[in-house]
C-alpha cells in the first residue's frame, strides 16, 4: 500500500536502520568488545531467502539450544528460534498466524513455545492491534536486543537490512501482510528455478532515493535529472513522480542472473490515478481477496493491462 494511498513522490523519508557491515559467512562477532566466538554456522544462502527451507522440519528433539554471546550476555536459542528472529527482523513485523504457517509449517504449538522463550529473553515482543471493531491482529517485532543479536552474530548477509520495533501502528496490518506477499512471490520465483537472495522494504528504497534526490540541489525538479536518479534505483518516473514499491525482491534466476521484482500490495483505498501510476511503474500488483474485485474494475476502466494477483 502506498503510505498515503497515492503515488509516492519521495520527500518524507521514514526511519531506516543502518545497513550492517558484517559478512554473512563469518561466525566471528563484529563488535570487538565481544571476546567470545559465537557457535554459528551461516551459509551464503540466507534462510530468509529460501522460504521453502523450514527449520521446523528439524525435529524439536534434535534442535538443541546453543549459546549465543553478545557482550557479557549469553542467549540460549534453538535453530528454529534464530530462524524466527531472522524472519521478523527482515520484514519488521509479522502476524503470528503467518509465522506459524510459513516458518513452522503450521505447527502453532511449537511456534508459541519459541515465541514465549524469545520474549522471556527480551529478544522479541508481541502486540495485539485492533484493526476493526470486530477484528484484532497479533503481531511480532524484534526488540533492540533481538536486533543486536542478529547483527553481532552474523545471522544475515550484510546487504540485508534488519528492523526492530513498530514504526506506525496504523499501518501494521498492511506491513504485516508483506510477509505473506513475499512468500507467495518467492514460490513463483522458485518454481521457475530461481532463488530469492535479498528483501528490500520501501523504508530502505525511500531512504536511498531521497538521499540522491537531495544531492541534485537546485536541479531536484529537473525531470531529466530526476529520471536519472529513478533509473539508478531501478525505478521509473511517472507523471513527474517516482513511485516506490512496498517490497522489492532480488533473486537469482535458473541461469544465475541477478534480477529484481517490485511488488505492490494495493488496497481498496487506492484511487484510480494512484493504481494507474503503480501499474505504469511496472510493479507486480497484489491485493487482498476482498479488495480484488474493485481493483480489477479500476484496471479495466483505465484499460490497463497489468495483472492483479491475490494473497
Amino acid at each position: 500500500m502506498s503510505r498515503d494511498a497515492f503515488s509516492y513522490d519521495p520527500q518524507d523519508t521514514r526511519e531506516t536502520p543502518q545497513r550492517r557491515s558484517i559478512r554473512g559467512r563469518t561466525s566471528t562477532p563484529a563488535d570487538s568488545g565481544d571476546s567470545r566466538r559465537v557457535p554459528v554456522e551461516t551459509s551464503e544462502r540466507s534462510e530468509v531467502t529460501k522460504p521453502q527451507e523450514r527449520h521446523s522440519q528439524i525435529g524439536e528433539r534434535n534442535d538443541s539450544p546453543r549459546a549465543y554471546y553478545v557482550r557479557d550476555r549469553a542467549y540460549l536459542l534453538r535453530d528454529s528460534e534464530v530462524h524466527s528472529l531472522k524472519q521478523v527482523g527482515t520484514f519488521r513485523v509479522i502476524a503470528a498466524p503467518d509465522l506459524a504457517k510459513h516458518a513452522y509449517q503450521g505447527d502453532r504449538e511449537r511456534m508459541e513455545k519459541d515465541i514465549r522463550h524469545l520474549r522471556q529473553q527480551g529478544l522479541l515482543t508481541e502486540k495485539t492491534i485492533e484493526i476493526s471493531r470486530k477484528k484484532s491482529l497479533r503481531v511480532l517485532t524484534l526488540t533492540k536486543a533481538g536486533h543486536r543479536i542478529l547483527t553481532r552474530t552474523n545471522q544475515l548477509p550484510d546487504e540485508q537490512v534488519i528492523y526492530h520495533g513498530l514504526l506506525k501502528p496504523r499501518e501494521v496490518k498492511h506491513d504485516a501482510d508483506l510477509y505473506r506477499l513475499y512468500q507467495k512471490e518467492a514460490v513463483r520465483i522458485e518454481r521457475a528455478g530461481g532463488r530469492p537472495s535479498r528483501v528490500i522494504l520501501d523504508y530502505e528504497l525511500k531512504k536511498n532515493l531521497n538521499r540522491d534526490l537531495a544531492l541534485l540541489g537546485p536541479d531536484r525538479d529537473d525531470q531529466e535529472r530526476k529520471n536519472e536518479v529513478a533509473e539508478k534505483h531501478g525505478l521509473h518516473l511517472v507523471n513527474g513522480k517516482i513511485p516506490v514499491p512496498d517490497l522489492r525482491i532480488e533473486y537469482e534466476t535458473a541461469d544465475l542472473e541477478i534480477r529484481q521484482i517490485d511488488l505492490e500490495l494495493a488496497t481498496r483505498e487506492y484511487r484510480p490515478k494512484a493504481l494507474a501510476e503503480k501499474a505504469a511503474a511496472g510493479f507486480a500488483l497484489y491485493s487482498r481477496s476482498e479488495d480484488a474485485l474493485r481493483l480489477r474494475r479500476i484496471l479495466d476502466e483505465r484499460e490497463l493491462t497489468a495483472g492483479l494477483l491475490t494473497l
